[in-house]
């Protein structure tokens, strides 16, 4: 078995982490920043909007348990796509939606299930999901990490992550771990 490694931002990473920890085939998902220019920022740095960077997950996968095509089919529908730099409540350029591809074929798969996903009319408006080369992770603080899990009585997480992730497990209920 050999694993890959998948970064993704779909706004806030304490809404997305809980939802692929429960995938199969996902392991060590870990929330932290991306896509930007500035070496080892903290979550001040990026909340300040100086940094580039995007709130992340990064994760590795079996892709004999689960394909990037998957993967990047539960991100396109456990967030919203098609809101520039926001997620609800939650907006600036940190929040905004992107892939950060690993290799040429996961950057062929974003596209083409982008493609998709606007064709079949999915959202009501065109994916805005930035699909950018991968360069660095910087992981986030300590707090940051298993968020949901650990803080689940927290308003935030009752009244924001809780939703999404009852509606993920609806819609994914045959991807669930065991």
């Amino acid at each position: 078995m050999t694993l890959k490694t998948a970064t993704l931002g779909g706004g806030c990473f304490w809404c997305i982490e809980p939802i692929f920890q429960q995938l199969i085939g996902i392991s060590n998902v870990r929330s932290g920043f991306s896509g930007g220019d500035e070496k080892n920022p903290s979550y001040r740095d990026i909340t300040s909007g100086m940094t580039g960077h995007a709130e992340v997950i990064q994760f590795e996968y079996d892709d004999e348990k689960i394909s990037y095509t998957e993967i990047i089919e539960v991100f396109l529908t456990v967030h919203d796509p098609t809101t520039k730099n926001r997620q609800g409540n939650d907006v600036g350029y940190h929040y905004r939606s992107i892939i950060l591809f690993h290799s040429a074929d996961q950057k062929k798969i974003a596209e083409k299930v982008i493609v998709e996903f606007d064709t079949e009319k999915i959202w009501k408006n065109k994916i805005v999901t930035e699909i950018k080369e991968y360069t660095d992770f910087y992981i986030a603080e300590d707090y940051h990490q298993n968020y949901f899990n650990l803080n689940s009585n927290q308003p935030y997480c009752k009244f924001v992550i809780e939703p999404k992730i009852s509606k993920f497990r609806k819609k994914f209920i045959d991807k669930l771990k065991k």
